[in-house]
């Protein structure tokens, strides 16, 4: 990882763990992958490596992201999926050229046209989004309970009833506040 930039927060599932590249949504608003290099990093943490990539491609990788947030984050509430979010997720799917190779080790591992081909890397992303925006994998999509956060994730919990995006950062925090305000409560009540 290149210093200076804030860490990833990388989860079980490629679609969402995307979208988490722009995180705290609604409060003071933390981009993970602010220039092109960083996307290169981002993709080769998940298993997408690339050799770089251009301001062109960044632009159009944030724009597959927010289309990916704005169609879980409808499906979450199961309201009308966006059609702009639908048309690019749909265009970056099939733009791509990436091929699914299975693993010695019986893992599935992405084969992009070339080292260079962020296109595939990101239709690869957007095949997953598809995948469980349309619900073909078992677990739900839902968003963070944290007020500043309310990033989509895929739920795959045993109940489905996960309330956090992430458990070290947003469900640490809300625990953390909880805390600290019972403590200024039976500070306040001893007195």
């Amino acid at each position: 990882m290149r210093a200076g930039f804030p860490d990833f927060r990388l989860g079980s599932v490629l679609a969402t763990s995307f979208t988490g590249t722009l995180s705290e949504r609604h409060g003071t608003a933390v981009e993970r992958i602010p220039v092109p290099h960083r996307l290169v990093d981002w993709l080769a943490v998940n298993g997408l490596a690339v050799d770089s990539c251009t301001t062109a491609q960044l632009d159009l990788a944030r724009e597959l992201r927010e289309s990916i947030h704005a169609a879980a984050t409808a499906a979450a509430i199961q309201d009308a999926l966006p059609a702009s979010a639908v048309h690019v997720i749909n265009d970056c799917s099939a733009q791509g050229r990436a091929a699914a190779i299975l693993t010695a080790e019986g893992k599935r591992h992405w084969r992009l046209s070339s080292a260079s081909c962020v296109k595939d890397a990101l239709s690869v992303i957007a095949a997953d989004a598809i995948s469980i925006i349309a619900g073909e994998r078992d677990g739900k999509l839902a968003l963070c309970a944290s007020p500043t956060c309310q990033a989509a994730f895929f739920d795959t919990s045993q109940s489905r009833t996960r309330k956090w995006c992430d458990m070290n950062t947003c469900g640490n925090r809300q625990k953390k506040a909880r805390f600290n305000a019972n403590q200024r409560k039976n500070l306040g009540s001893a007195e």
